[in-house]
C-alpha cells in the first residue's frame, strides 16, 4: 500500500528539506568555510526531528496548526 505521495506505507522519504545554497552561503559568509554536501542530509534529519516534536506538541494541545511555540523547549 502507498500513501498519497506514492511512498510505500511504513517508509519515510529522506528528501533534503533545507536550501543547500542558503546553508552554504551562510557558512561561507560567517566562517569563510566550504560545506560538504553530506551536511544537507544531517541538517535535514535534524529539521525533521524538530518538526516531528513540534507536531506532537501541537497535537497534545489539540491544535491542527503547528506554531512557533511548538518548537520551543519544554518549560519556555
Amino acid at each position: 500500500m502507498t500513501d498519497m505521495a506514492g511512498t510505500p506505507e511504513g517508509t519515510e522519504t529522506k528528501d533534503v528539506v533545507v536550501v543547500a545554497s542558503k546553508i552554504k552561503n551562510y557558512i561561507k559568509a560567517n566562517a569563510g568555510m566550504n560545506t560538504s554536501a553530506a551536511v544537507m542530509d544531517i541538517l535535514s534529519e535534524k529539521v525533521r526531528q524538530l518538526c516531528n516534536q513540534a507536531i506532537e506538541n501541537a497535537k497534545r494541545d489539540g491544535r491542527k496548526t503547528v506554531m512557533d511555540r511548538d518548537f520551543m523547549p519544554e518549560g519556555n
